[in-house]
């Protein structure tokens, strides 16, 4: 009975047909594959389609000329598109007041960046009120992915991507790591509170 249940559940669908039930066990059974036919299993018409659609825009591009509305693409460098205002650029450290990083190394950013592009290396320092600095801090701007985690995380206002300048072109790998001194010179003078307001922040508004 189950067999002839399954027979007609196969016919009414357009799954695989059932051919055959064995005897001794009814779960073993001879199916047919319907396999697509010769036109749907190949990719010549669909790319033949996809090629049609890109020597169309082709000539339109070509017989409308440069100057025509249709055209939309930018004459890069000699136009530039205007970013804005929230455009994350190349990575910049903060200063103190005395020109000092305002990193104090927490490794909040490293620990947030899903590319895992920063490194940092804490050192201590002799002053009291900072325990660490950054000895070593280093982006790798290939490996960056743009996301300013980086920045949502860090507790300090120590690093920003504000700088609304493009990535350099580089030949080799190693001269897109930004070191501490490249991010600084980039840097200004953070006006944020050092530590925050404290705990008593709303009693002071």
């Amino acid at each position: 009975m189950g067999a002839h249940a399954t027979d007609h559940d196969d016919s009414e669908t357009d799954g695989p047909k059932v051919l055959s039930v064995s005897p001794r066990n009814p779960r073993v059974r001879t199916i047919q594959i319907h396999r697509p036919a010769p036109q749907d299993a190949s990719f010549l018409a669909a790319t033949a389609k996809g090629l049609g659609v890109t020597l169309r825009h082709f000539f339109k591009n070509v017989l409308r000329g440069k100057d025509h509305n249709y055209i939309e693409t930018v004459e890069y460098p000699e136009k530039k598109v205007d970013y804005p205002e929230r455009f994350r650029g190349l990575h910049r450290l903060m200063h103190r007041d005395d020109g000092a990083v305002r990193c104090v190394a927490c490794m909040c950013c490293p620990t947030v960046c899903p590319a895992h592009c920063i490194t940092i290396v804490p050192a201590q320092t002799d002053d009291k009120g900072i325990e660490k600095f950054p000895a070593v801090f280093e982006i790798d701007e290939l490996r960056c992915v743009v996301c300013g985690l980086c920045v949502e995380a860090c507790p300090c206002d120590a690093i920003r991507m504000d700088t609304g300048e493009h990535a350099k072109p580089v030949e080799e790998r190693h001269d897109a790591v930004m070191t501490k001194d490249a991010l600084l010179e980039l840097g200004a003078r953070s006006t944020a509170v050092q530590g925050g307001e404290g705990a008593a922040w709303r009693e002071r508004k």
